[in-house]
């Protein structure tokens, strides 16, 4: 597996003019699992986690300086990655090559925003515990939908791969093990201690549910039984995308390295070497650095399962020096990723930006969000 320097592979030897031109596309999905309590901290209470995505949304697209509809829930310490994420785009004039696209969320975005028809888009995936998160016909449609737009895209525009899925990880870790992979204890999530014990128990109830085999199933059953509207819409894409010639950067870690392992499995095995060429995996110094989990081993299984290479990018970003006690509280472990953050911080310094600038501008950023959640009454975390 390649990790950080040495770009031997398609997608990390574009030169920086050609990611400026690169297309984004931020995937909003939900599920039930997110209401379990104790699993996620995308939002204090499962009802503050129901509008995570909405406001994310509305504060990659808005920036700290207009007021959202629905105000950023309070968290128990720092800030939303979707502020790294409004940075970077406004920075790099990549706003106007934004599309948000709502995948059934219980809260839509007040911001432009595309939303699927009921078959694909049918609100939150039910929790993954029950073994049938998305149902076969869901599944089939989103993966369906993903062909589709993938195979529209122009190759000269990379395509960048943004999330917000609050219970993310959790639907991450479940599609690995449905895979086949033992991922128990590598995947990250956003718990300063992430509930491993909490996730595994949910996947192995969803896959007795679902009655799937310990060494792997179908990826369409396993998202089926235990995915959320994100996944195969995003694994789908990304192969049809690179099979276009289309560079592709999984702005994310743990759900991008999931959605990597179901494009791969969906794969011919004739394909699989130049999807892993043309895909890249970029996150944050916070996840990659993360203690409770491992996401250079997990993408070691991935690789080992499917004879490739998976290429991990690991941004320069850090907010030790900030100001804002909210940014540095990332370094304290209490916000690691989210909303395509890790990705665009990468896709800055690959465009010739240095990380230092991005975090001032940041900080900037975060005391404008923060003066203005204060004068609302708000909260200002996501």
């Amino acid at each position: 597996m390649a990790v950080s320097g040495g770009a031997s592979a398609a997608a990390a030897s574009l030169p920086p003019e050609t990611w400026q031109r690169s297309r984004v596309l931020l995937l909003l999905a939900a599920t039930a699992t997110a209401a379990v309590p104790g699993i996620s901290a995308a939002g204090a209470t499962a009802e503050a986690r129901r509008s995570t995505a909405a406001a994310d949304a509305e504060l990659l697209v808005l920036g700290p300086g207009r007021p959202p509809v629905h105000a950023l829930p309070p968290l128990p310490a720092g800030v939303s990655p979707a502020l790294i994420s409004h940075v970077v785009l406004a920075e790099l004039g990549l706003l106007p090559r934004l599309t948000v696209v709502d995948l059934g969320c219980a809260v839509a975005p007040a911001v432009p925003h595309l939303r699927l028809p009921a078959a694909e888009g049918g609100g939150p995936a039910a929790c993954l515990s029950g073994g049938r998160a998305l149902g076969a016909a869901r599944a089939e449609a989103l993966l369906r939908r993903g062909r589709c737009w993938g195979e529209r895209l122009d190759p000269r525009q990379p395509l960048v791969l943004a999330e917000c899925v609050p219970g993310g990880t959790s639907t991450a870790l479940a599609v690995l093990r449905g895979l086949g992979l033992a991922a128990d204890g590598l995947v990250s999530g956003s718990l300063r201690r992430s509930a491993h014990g909490l996730k595994a128990g949910l996947v192995r109830r969803g896959l007795t549910a679902a009655g799937l085999p310990a060494a792997g199933a179908h990826p369409a059953a396993v998202l089926a039984a235990l995915g959320d509207p994100m996944q195969p819409l995003a694994a789908a894409l990304t192969l049809a995308a690179v099979g276009r010639g289309v560079p592709v950067l999984l702005a994310g870690g743990s759900q991008m390295a999931a959605v990597l392992a179901l494009a791969l499995a969906l794969a011919p095995a004739e394909r699989r070497p130049q999807l892993a060429r043309g895909t890249i995996i970029a996150t944050t110094a916070w996840v990659a650095e993360e203690a409770g989990s491992d996401l250079q081993r997990l993408l070691g299984l991935i690789g080992e399962r499917w004879q490739v290479s998976p290429r991990l990018e690991v941004a320069g970003l850090r907010f030790h020096g900030c100001a804002s006690a909210a940014l540095r509280d990332y370094e304290r472990g209490y916000v690691k990723e989210g909303v395509g953050a890790g990705g665009l911080a990468w896709l800055w310094q690959r465009c010739g930006r240095d990380p230092q600038e991005l975090a001032r501008l940041c900080d900037r950023a975060c005391g404008r969000l923060l003066a203005h959640a204060a004068d609302a009454g708000s909260g200002a975390g996501a």
